[in-house]
């Protein structure tokens, strides 16, 4: 009998040396808000940054647990059902992306793992909404949003799917309603970062003779908080319910500022200096402005290069890299402009506005449309492309250098229709958090 007590001891001692309890999973979360239809991770909005910051917090209190091993953040993206399936599918992975550039920026969490989750339109988001709501039409949205596949598709053609069903119930009136009251919450709280947390527990080498009373790690902010197994053996207690962080109340919302300034590179190369500043103001709209001045002369050769005038214009851009970024990607255009000129090499002169005037004495002017493309070259740069197509009209004259005077010879009117206005300007971005990702994308 002493024999197989012993044994028995034996083997309860060496398997709780090598017995290890299963991992637990806890979750970290923290929500990041965007602004529709945009990707670019604004810290001010919504307390954006602060957030964060708190998230970082927990995160390196929990990297300071010697019984817990962080193993990957993950970073999930999501939209709303506005827009194309393909540009929301864009948004959400793009704004994955930039929660962890902006993150990894400013964090050095070394040994963890990023995962990039493009969810898409979150239609598990919208459901969860409309049924805590009592929104107008609500079961009647519900058994869409249950029972109607995103796409249906016969013959290999997509002939009906779950947002149309939703934009065309009781004429539109339920997907009006969602707009304003649930979809806003879908692409401002489209972000969600979780760690998975790895918590083992460490086997008791020796049995105690009585059982000790329990033990429990200390509640650490945002986090699960899991309990210590008893020391006698193969006890542990039932870990407590997950618990996330607790979602901060959304702070007033300040429109961003995005601006630029710029100066056209091939003006530049003619010597002629100039600058120029545009102001985003939203939905993919923005005004600017250019001036330019040179006053370029030599009476000795009779050389005269001289212009000044400005314009003023309205740009829309689109497209995708538009939707990721203000002030960037396709953009079409009206411009104005109004100028005077005084071109002499020698020869014959030709001089825009009235002589010894000044640019409101007669100048000339010109409206055209145009047609450009800002590329992303740097942190705060792009290059735009572009070119405008209008008239060009005003008086000038011309006149001809004879004996250190200038002889008027004819009195013109100028109707010009063709181009106008070619830009290639180098642009500097200013204003809170308009800037360009690594690589051009944001």
């Amino acid at each position: 009998m002493k024999k197989i007590v012993l044994f028995l001891i034996s083997v309860l001692f060496f398997g709780a040396l090598y017995a290890q309890e299963s991992p637990q999973a806890d979750t970290l979360g923290v929500k990041v808000y965007f602004r529709k239809g945009y990707s670019i991770l604004e810290p001010a909005y919504r307390d954006n940054g602060a957030r964060l910051d708190a998230f970082a917090a927990q995160l390196e209190a929990l990297q300071r647990d010697t019984l817990i091993r962080v193993k990957r953040i993950r970073v999930a993206g999501t939209a709303s059902p506005e827009g194309t399936a393909q540009l929301n599918e864009r948004l959400a992975e793009n704004r994955a992306k930039n929660i962890i550039a902006w993150f990894g920026e400013r964090f050095s969490f070394p040994g963890i793992s990023f995962d990039v989750h493009a969810e898409g339109i979150d239609w598990a988001g919208l459901a969860a909404l409309v049924e805590s709501s009592e929104m107008p039409y609500r079961d009647e949205v519900l058994n869409i949003l249950y029972n109607t596949p995103e796409w249906v598709i016969r013959d290999g053609k997509v002939v009906d799917g779950r947002k149309r069903q939703l934009g065309m119930l009781r004429g539109g009136r339920a997907w009006w309603y969602m707009a304003e009251h649930f979809f806003p919450q879908l692409w401002s709280g489209g972000m969600h970062l979780s760690c998975e947390i790895e918590r083992r527990i460490l086997p008791q080498l020796q049995p105690e003779p009585e059982p000790a009373p329990e033990a429990e790690l200390a509640e650490e902010p945002g986090c699960e908080s899991v309990q210590t197994p008893d020391p006698v053996i193969g006890q542990t207690s039932a870990p407590e319910p997950a618990a996330e962080i607790a979602e901060q109340p959304a702070v007033s919302e300040r429109t961003p500022f995005y601006m630029s300034l710029k100066t056209n590179l091939l003006y530049d190369a003619a010597l002629v200096p100039n600058i120029g500043a545009e102001f985003y103001v939203g939905r993919g709209w923005s005004l600017g402005g250019n001036w330019m001045y040179a006053w370029w002369k030599s009476d000795k050769r009779h050389n005269y290069w001289r212009i000044y005038g400005g314009e003023l214009d309205v740009r829309r851009y689109f497209g995708r890299r538009a939707a990721e970024k203000p002030l960037t990607g396709h953009h079409v255009g009206l411009y104005g402009q109004m100028l005077t000129y005084d071109f002499e090499r020698g020869g014959k002169g030709c001089l825009g506005g009235k002589p010894g005037g000044t640019l409101w004495d007669k100048m000339s002017w010109g409206v055209g449309l145009e047609y450009g493309y800002a590329l992303p070259i740097g942190r705060r740069l792009n290059l735009d492309f572009g070119i405008g197509i209008g008239y060009l009209g005003g008086e000038y004259w011309e006149y001809k250098p004879v004996d250190n005077h200038y002889v008027w010879q004819a009195t013109k009117q100028r109707h010009w229709f063709g181009p106008t206005k070619a830009e290639v300007s180098l642009v500097w971005l200013i204003g809170s958090g308009n800037i360009n990702q690594k690589g051009g994308k944001r």
